[in-house]
């Protein structure tokens, strides 16, 4: 069985690292390098970095920083933000990227999917599905760090992706991001069940209890971020959290 993956998401923007609430009000919460330190030492099983405001400002990704926190870094990392081509997925691997978030870019051209499955492999294409709920409950993807709806249906969205080459999903409830109220489990639910490759559950979590509704209802893995910024909650204990309900996770060191 694969275990439950426990991902620290750190979101940058003018070359700090920020946080905000329903993808607004960005808070200030440090700089990049000594948060990738710290986690280092901190069982998590990755991490994912999106630069929030590449896309909306039209910048490619900051290739030489990624090379500095990838020579710093000894967990896998998940690079987004600012990725509109193929040649931005080459660079940011050949920078220190395992994995890739194509995100908006996949909505204006979703043949960038395919090219970038075939040419890079499925396990270094990750999609970001940013999910919004208006009033009657109905969701939409948004693109442009949520900012502008697409049209697109979730589930569809994410079978859709599937179909093209994608190898994950990283899906994150715009309603609940930095809220800490918990995961949307019901969209979480209806992904997980759409699609066979990994769903990342993103957005909502505030407890240990909180990820572990959301692996229950199908998430492969758990992305968080306030959680760990603002709580003394930790990856490790979140990890022995898990373990004591039965989830399959990486041992964590200190239990060795």
């Amino acid at each position: 069985m694969l275990k439950t993956r426990i991902i620290p998401t750190l979101l940058w923007k003018d070359l700090g690292l920020v946080k905000g609430v329903r993808f607004d009000s960005w808070r200030r919460v440090g700089t990049i390098m000594p948060a990738v330190k710290v986690y280092n030492t901190r069982d998590v099983d990755e991490l994912v970095l999106v630069d929030i405001e590449a896309t909306r400002r039209r910048q490619p990704p900051d290739y030489a920083l990624l090379e500095e926190i990838a020579a710093e870094c000894f967990v896998p990392l998940t690079v987004g933000g600012g990725v509109d081509n193929v040649d931005a997925v080459r660079q940011l691997l050949r920078s220190g990227a395992d994995k890739v978030v194509i995100n908006t870019a996949a909505y204006v051209e979703p043949n960038l999917v395919c090219s970038a499955a075939e040419r890079f492999g499925a396990q270094c294409v990750v999609i970001g599905i940013d999910a919004r709920r208006d009033e009657s409950g109905a969701l939409e993807c948004m693109s442009h760090s949520g900012t502008r709806g697409t049209g697109k249906e979730p589930v569809e969205w994410a079978k859709e992706v599937e179909r093209l080459g994608a190898g994950e999903i990283l899906l994150t409830s715009v309603d609940r991001d930095g809220t800490m109220h918990g995961y949307d489990l019901d969209l979480v639910e209806r992904v997980a069940r759409a699609v066979n490759v990994p769903v990342i559950a993103s957005g909502g979590a505030g407890s240990y209890e909180h990820m572990y509704e959301a692996v229950a209802r199908g998430a492969a893995a758990v992305a968080a971020a306030s959680i760990f910024h603002f709580t003394e909650q930790t990856p490790r204990e979140a990890k022995r959290f898990l373990m004591g309900r039965g989830v399959p996770v990486r041992e964590p060191h200190v239990l060795r």
